[in-house]
């Protein structure tokens, strides 16, 4: 249940990461870099660039050092194949 003007059950609202921190889209099961937010969603962008899409900040967490692993790996290989300046 939501009260006026709040978030559900009296739960604090989501933290805004910084920009270029990786989430975990639960939603989708995807990983990508926060672009930023607006109208009270999150942009997130998959980490080897591309379409950013949005998604509800409490639908996203904090990427955990394996799924960062990962996608650093991953921008890593796409930077040394030319696909990233």
């Amino acid at each position: 249940m939501r009260t006026e003007n709040g978030p559900p059950n009296g739960q604090e609202p989501p933290h805004t990461p910084a920009p270029g921190t990786l989430m975990v889209d639960l939603s989708q099961d995807r990983v990508g870099e926060f672009r930023g937010e607006w109208c009270g969603q999150w942009s997130l962008r998959p980490v080897g660039g591309g379409v950013e899409w949005t998604v509800r900040p409490e639908d996203v967490r904090a990427a955990d050092p394996i799924r960062r692993l990962r996608a650093e790996l991953a921008r890593a290989n796409a930077r040394s194949r030319g696909e990233l300046l």
